[in-house]
């Protein structure tokens, strides 16, 4: 019993905390215990130096415990190394800290919940293209040609939910030059990893509720925007679909304040707030106006504008990291867009940190507006700062939560309730 106890404090001491809470039981950590890994540290040495960097550093070095905390939230799980929306990448995520775990839900052929970022992912974030699902693709493989990109669209809706749980998740990418389908499936970036591929076992949505209660985490359902013309099959409605995904944390006795519901398609928030206030109230719009000439610098372009979705009874926006800030005097500030947002009484939760690949030349979409300031990864954390000090976001997306979480520690070590409470 004594090597045991040793080797269990040996594996903590030199890193492998997760070997060492194998040791104690199946490879969970004790409720509450949070494992960060070398990654929160490595970007706070990359920091230009600063009252920031000098804080975090003071953090890094007085080596406190971590919680998990409702700031750290995970998108996808934590698909910078492990296949999004697996249960692998789910523990993962809860293990960094994050308090609340995203499930994106699509249907399927048996109008049945799945956790998929898109309707028609399959043939990019899993092994279908290998098996003998591919022919119910609704498009099957055309490998490349020389001219015309190879492709291919399998979609949760060609196949029922006994079928999708034989498949497996896989880093999303796909390759367009591929000439056959092991090719095309090995499109994954090259700052991402391959390691954790093999066991990416994919969830229905009620099992990501059974799991998330397992994990004492809150819940985030993101309502996909469906692929097929609704109603489907004559009668599953819009309303039908988003109905079903309250209904089944009811189902599991899941507390409406334990669960954030999310869409883009701002009549599904607000049937939420109208058929499901309970649930509703916490309803996320997820702001993609961008894509239909929102400029977050330009208040006559939000419409509807901040004041109008508070009256819907929308209490939460999320729009990406880029449209809550902007740059002034080569400084990172607040954007136009989220000060209104505070102004008219909305919470905001940020998306996506840690989406990027390295950010040494500017970050790329999520960074567009700040671009001029960031030429370091280090910079993810000013950026992160200026998020919950002067935004004042509620939380923040990750597709590596460690970052946040460690950042919620030590400078959101108190996070506060949302506002409308």
């Amino acid at each position: 019993m004594k090597r045991i106890w040793a080797l269990k404090g040996l594996l903590a001491a030199i890193g492998l905390a997760g070997a060492a809470a194998a040791c104690a039981g199946h490879g969970q950590p004790a409720t509450g215990t949070v494992e960060l890994g070398p990654r929160p540290y490595y970007l706070v040495n990359d920091m230009d130096d600063g009252p920031v960097k000098q804080a975090l550093q003071a953090c890094a070095a007085e080596r406190r415990p971590q919680k998990p905390n409702d700031f750290s939230i995970g998108h996808r799980g934590a698909p910078l190394q492990f296949p999004e929306h697996t249960e692998e990448s789910y523990r993962a995520a809860a293990r960094m800290g994050a308090g609340i775990l995203e499930c994106d839900v699509a249907f399927t052929q048996d109008q049945e919940l799945v956790c998929r970022h898109s309707q028609c992912d399959l043939h990019t974030t899993t092994n279908i293209l290998e098996t003998d699902l591919a022919s119910q693709c609704s498009q099957p493989f055309t490998p490349f040609d020389g001219s015309n990109p190879a492709t291919a669209q399998c979609c949760t809706s060609d196949i029922t939910l006994a079928q999708f749980k034989t498949l497996k998740g896989k880093m999303d990418g796909a390759n367009p030059r591929a000439t056959n389908v092991a090719e095309y499936l090995q499109g994954t970036p090259d700052w991402r990893t391959e390691l954790y591929r093999q066991r990416g076992t994919l969830l229905s949505h009620r099992e990501s509720i059974a799991l998330f209660q397992e994990l004492g985490v809150k819940m985030t359902p993101e309502l996909k925007a469906p692929a097929v013309e609704m109603p489907w099959q004559g009668h599953y409605s819009q309303q039908d679909y988003a109905q079903q995904l309250i209904d089944e944390y009811r189902e599991a006795g899941v507390a409406p304040r334990d669960v954030y519901p999310q869409s883009f398609n701002l009549d599904d928030v607000r049937y939420w707030i109208d058929a499901e206030p309970d649930y509703g109230k916490q309803a996320v719009y997820l702001d993609g106006r961008d894509s239909q000439g929102l400029d977050p610098q330009n208040p006559g372009t939000w419409q509807p504008d901040m004041a109008t979705l508070k009256g819907y009874g929308v209490n939460i926006i999320a729009p990406p990291l880029w449209m809550l800030v902007s740059s002034k005097n080569q400084r990172i500030v607040a954007s136009p867009y989220a000060r209104a947002a505070r102004d008219a009484d909305l919470d905001i939760i940020a998306w996506s940190l840690e989406r990027s690949g390295p950010l040494a030349s500017g970050g790329g979409w999520y960074y567009q507006s700040v671009s001029p300031q960031i030429d370091n990864d280090g910079d993810m954390l000013t950026l992160l700062d200026v998020l919950a000090r002067e935004v004042g976001v509620i939380g923040v997306f990750s597709d590596w939560p460690a970052t946040t979480t460690f950042y919620a520690n030590c400078l959101q070590r108190q996070r506060h309730a949302p506002r409308w409470r």
